[in-house]
């Protein structure tokens, strides 16, 4: 069964830099052995994920590149896709757009902005991803 897992913002850290959360999460997922496909809103934000996936600290290396810059992305373990490119899915997909996303896949995390606002989005995923029979997560972060 598919799951969806909804990373909450509520930390002071990611408030500040909410993408800070993208690259735990893909961090934890390449520690764990994900290949993992970060669906980006826009190239700006492509290149600002690629740009701090740089900067986890010394000790921490994550294979990554943006989709569309070399033609060996099947190697990099977190691929970041903006809108533009046209890449297939993989097992693991973060999703910072503003549509759930179709397709074949096994685990979708969907990030959820601090500002109650601009939750209203995301609870409708949620009932579009529940309406398809995913397994569905809420997790504070």
């Amino acid at each position: 069964m598919p799951r969806a897992d909804f990373y909450l913002i509520q930390k002071e850290r990611f408030r500040a830099e909410p993408l800070r959360l993208v690259c735990e999460l893909a961090r934890k997922a390449y520690d764990a052995g994900h290949w993992t496909l970060v669906l980006a809103r826009d190239a700006a934000q492509a290149e600002a994920l690629d740009d701090l996936l740089w900067d986890m600290g010394e000790d921490v290396y994550i294979p990554h590149q943006i989709a569309g810059l070399d033609v060996d992305e099947d190697e990099a373990a977190v691929l970041i896709a903006p809108p533009e490119a046209d890449v297939p899915l993989r097992p693991l997909v973060i999703n910072l757009r503003d549509a759930a996303v179709e397709g074949p896949f096994e685990r979708v995390l969907e990030v959820v902005p601090a500002d109650p606002a601009a939750r209203a989005p995301l609870r409708e995923r949620w009932k579009q991803y529940q309406a398809r029979g995913f397994e569905l997560n809420k997790h504070d972060m």
